[in-house]
């Protein structure tokens, strides 16, 4: 039995960067975590100790900070293909440069101030090769409801069944969504928002019999507006809700109070995907 290596990388993980750009009186704020991962001819590091192909990972930390004062920042998919880019580009025995970004939102409230939004984190992750490109946007953590038009039933039951079919429940997720883009050279700051627009309409105009039958509805609606996207991911958790049982109290329930479930819940996951798309360079996950 021969021992070998096996697949491999190395990188840079979680490098706070916040980038503010004066135009005047009027600043723009951006807020980015950015990881890096590089995988090539780097089996001598492992083997021997020979670490001749390693660029170190604190060169990565300071290379984000440079390309953030020397070309600012954009879009989040834009500034880690610059990253992954260059990592691939200029060291000859890198084969593939890993950009993840997670971009953390601010409100503007004034011409310098800002408030931190937590609704929601934009994530991207860019994948460059020597020979290609793979854009991967995202969102994690947006949580909608549906006070009404869902239910539940029609379901197998066996003896440990105690769940008690309904037409009218309260339908609650979290969404942690990722997209493949068709090209490298879409139009990032518009892209995003359209997505979310697709979800967030989805979500509110299908009348839900499932939660899959809604996670299918959102990926549709995605596709169906945003031409630029190969398939979508998602995986939704279904933050459950429960009737409160006010009959100690003389009180009938008609749906108004609920305790709000923590765990365990459901998690749901489907991929939506045009028929027709290049198949991705590398695997990725929602």
């Amino acid at each position: 039995m021969a021992i070998v290596l096996g697949e491999n990388r190395y990188g840079k993980a979680e490098t706070r960067l916040v980038r503010v750009t004066r135009d005047g009186e009027t600043h723009t704020l951006a807020d980015f975590n950015v990881s890096i991962a590089l995988s090539g001819d780097l089996a001598a590091t492992h083997l021997t100790g020979d670490n001749s192909g390693v660029l170190p990972t604190d060169t990565m930390k300071n290379t984000v900070y440079a390309f953030a004062k020397e070309h600012g920042v954009g879009e989040p998919e834009e500034f880690a293909l610059r990253l992954a880019r260059h990592f691939v580009e200029t060291q000859t025995q890198i084969r593939a440069a890993r950009v993840g970004i997670e971009s953390l939102a601010w409100q503007r409230l004034g011409p310098h101030s800002f408030k931190r939004q937590g609704d929601h984190t934009r994530t991207a992750e860019v994948t460059v090769t020597v020979e290609q490109t793979q854009v991967v946007s995202g969102i994690s953590g947006m949580v909608l409801l549906n006070s009404t038009n869902s239910e539940f039933h029609g379901y197998p039951r066996d003896k440990y069944t105690t769940l008690p079919e309904t037409t009218d429940r309260i339908l609650a997720t979290a969404v942690d969504a990722r997209w493949r883009h068709l090209h490298d050279t879409t139009d990032w700051g518009k892209s995003f928002p359209g997505v979310v627009d697709a979800l967030t309409r989805a979500f509110v105009y299908t009348h839900s019999l499932s939660l899959q039958q809604t996670l299918f509805a959102m990926g549709s609606q995605v596709l169906t507006d945003q031409a630029e996207i190969a398939e979508i991911r998602l995986a939704l958790p279904n933050k459950h809700h429960y009737l409160v049982d006010l009959s100690p109290f003389d009180l009938a329930n008609d749906n108004e109070v609920f305790i709000a479930g923590d765990r365990p819940y459901g998690l749901i996951e489907g991929t939506v995907t045009r028929d027709d798309v290049p198949p991705a360079i590398t695997e990725w996950y929602p």
